[in-house]
C-alpha cells in the first residue's frame, strides 16, 4: 500500500497528533537543570546563515562559542570581531574543521557550509562525539543523506536539520488543519518558488584564488576546477558539483510541509519533470531556471514549480504552498496563511479564513529547540529523517529532469532501474576525501 494512503487514518486522529506535536516543542518547558548550564558550540562555515545561527545560539543562557572555522580568512577575522562584540570573548579560529572537532571541550557544532560538505562534516562531527545542527538541504545527494541518517542512529547524538519552518507556530497550525481533514479530501498540493536569484549568477571569467582563501579546502570532495566568483560565496548552489538549484534550496523548506502534514515517509509512486533554461539570459547555471515537477501518489498529486528571475506567483505570492481540497484551498507561506472555500452555489463548503499573519517561530526558535534537546532530551522539531526526506524529494525531481525519464518506485519502496541513475544518486569524491563508511 502506498504510504500516502495513511491519510485516511490521519483524518481521524489529526487533532491528537497536532496537540502532541505542539506539546513536543520543548521551547517553553522548565529545564530540570540550570538554565545557564554551560554548552560549548562551534561554527563551521561562518559567512551568512551559519553565523546567524550562532548568533541565535549565543543568546541562549549558558551557550558559549568555542571556535569558528572557515576557509576564507577574511570572513573568519570579521566573524571573530563580531563574536567579541556580542560576547566579550575571543573564540579560537580554524581553517580546517577537523582541528575544531579535536577540541574535547566542544559539545556541538553548527554547519553552515555549501551542500557538498554537509555529509563529511556532519558524520565527522558525530564520530567526534558532537551534537550537530546542519543547514538544509541535509545533503547534496541521496546516498549522502542516507549515510547521515545511519550515522545519527549509530552515534546517538542530537542532529537538527535547519528546516526552521517546523519551529513556526503558524506552520504547526496549518499542519494540524490538514491532518484534521479541514479541507476535505485533498486533490493537489501546489508548491512554487519564484525568485530573481534563481536565474543564476552572471557569467564571469576564471581568476586567481583571492588572498586568504583556502580554495582546495573549499572544494573538498568536489572535482578540481579553477576558481570563479560565480561558483563561490553565495552563488555555488547553481552548479551541480555543489548544489541543486531552487528545488533543493527552497524546496527543502517547502516540500517538507506536505510531507510533514500528510505523514509521508517514503517515495512517491512516480515523479516526472519538465523545464529548461527559459529566462532568456545567458547566466552561469547548470540546472533548469524554469522547472515543473509532478509527484504522483495513490490519491493526490504534488506539483512543484519554480521560475528563476521572476518575483510574482500564484495567489499574489512569489513563493508558497496551496493545499487544494474538495471543500477549500489553504494557501500558506512564511508571511501567513488563509483558507479560500469551495462553494455549492452560494454556500461555502468550509469557513473562509482571511489572511492571518504568521506567529512566533523561525531560526531563533529552531536553534533553541536544538539546544533544549541537547540539555533536556526535548523532541527535535526537524530530526534527520525529516531532513533526509525533503532533500530526497528535491533530488528525485532533479534526477527526473536531468534524465528526461519518469522515475517509478515498486511497492517495497525501491527505485525501479536504480542502476541507470546511480551516477546521480551516489557521488564520486575527489581524492583524498572518501565517502564515509559506517
Amino acid at each position: 500500500m502506498d504510504t500516502y494512503s495513511r491519510r485516511r487514518f490521519i483524518k481521524t486522529t489529526g487533532g491528537a497528533l497536532a496537540s502532541a506535536m505542539t506539546a513536543g516543542l520543548g521551547l517553553n518547558r522548565q529545564s530540570p537543570g540550570s538554565p545557564a548550564e554551560r554548552l560549548s558550540v562551534g561554527l563551521i562555515g561562518c559567512r551568512n546563515m551559519g553565523f546567524g545561527l550562532l548568533q541565535h545560539a549565543l543568546k541562549v543562557p549558558g551557550v558559549v562559542c568555542r571556535g569558528l572555522c572557515d576557509v576564507d580568512r577574511n570572513v573568519l577575522e570579521g566573524r571573530r570581531r563580531d563574536v567579541e562584540k556580542q560576547t566579550g570573548e575571543t573564540p579560537p579560529l580554524y581553517s580546517d574543521y577537523r582541528k575544531l572537532l579535536e577540541d574535547q571541550e566542544l559539545d556541538a557544532v553548527f554547519i553552515g557550509t555549501p551542500d557538498h560538505w554537509h555529509c563529511l562534516q556532519t558524520i565527522h562531527a558525530l564520530q567526534a562525539g558532537k551534537h550537530v545542527y546542519v543547514e538544509k538541504p541535509l545533503a547534496r545527494t541521496i546516498t549522502e543523506g542516507e549515510l547521515i541518517r545511519e550515522a545519527a542512529r549509530t552515534y546517538g547524538k542530537v542532529v537538527q536539520v535547519g528546516q526552521h519552518q517546523r519551529s513556526g507556530a503558524h506552520w504547526q497550525k496549518v499542519v494540524g488543519m490538514i491532518r484534521d481533514g479541514h479541507l476535505g479530501s485533498l486533490r493537489t498540493v501546489r508548491l512554487w518558488a519564484n525568485f530573481d536569484y534563481g536565474k543564476g549568477p552572471e557569467r564571469l571569467p576564471d581568476e586567481p584564488v583571492p588572498e586568504g582563501v583556502d580554495y582546495d579546502m573549499w572544494l573538498g570532495p568536489a572535482p578540481k576546477r579553477p576558481f570563479n566568483q560565480n561558483r563561490f560565496h553565495g552563488v555555488w548552489r547553481f552548479d551541480w558539483d555543489y548544489g541543486g538549484g531552487l528545488i533543493t534550496d527552497w524546496g527543502a523548506h517547502l516540500l517538507d510541509i506536505p510531507l510533514w502534514a500528510l505523514e509521508i515517509d517514503g517515495p512517491p509512486q512516480s515523479v516526472s519533470s519538465v523545464g529548461g533554461i527559459f529566462s532568456g539570459e545567458d547566466r552561469a547555471i547548470d540546472m533548469a531556471d524554469t522547472q515543473s515537477v509532478v509527484y504522483q501518489f495513490e490519491d493526490v498529486n504534488m506539483v512543484w514549480e519554480h521560475n528563476g528571475g521572476l518575483q510574482t506567483g500564484p495567489y499574489e505570492r512569489n513563493y508558497g504552498l496551496a493545499f487544494v481540497g474538495n471543500r477549500g484551498t489553504l494557501v500558506v507561506n512564511r508571511e501567513g496563511w488563509q483558507v479560500i472555500p469551495e462553494r455549492d452555489g452560494n454556500q461555502p463548503l468550509v469557513r473562509e479564513i482571511p489572511f492571518r499573519e504568521s506567529g512566533e517561530g523561525g531560526h531563533g526558535a529552531h536553534v533553541a529547540n536544538f539546544i533544549d534537546s541537547i540539555r533536556t532530551g526535548a523532541e527535535l522539531n526537524c530530526p534527520v529523517e525529516a531532513g533526509r526526506l525533503s532533500a530526497f524529494y528535491g533530488h528525485i525531481g532533479n534526477i527526473a529532469h536531468r534524465t528526461d525519464e519518469r522515475l517509478r518506485w515498486n511497492e517495497a519502496g525501491a527505485l525501479i532501474g536504480r542502476d541507470r541513475y546511480e551516477h546521480l544518486i551516489t557521488p564520486q569524491y575527489r581524492s583524498p576525501w572518501q565517502l564515509p563508511r559506517l
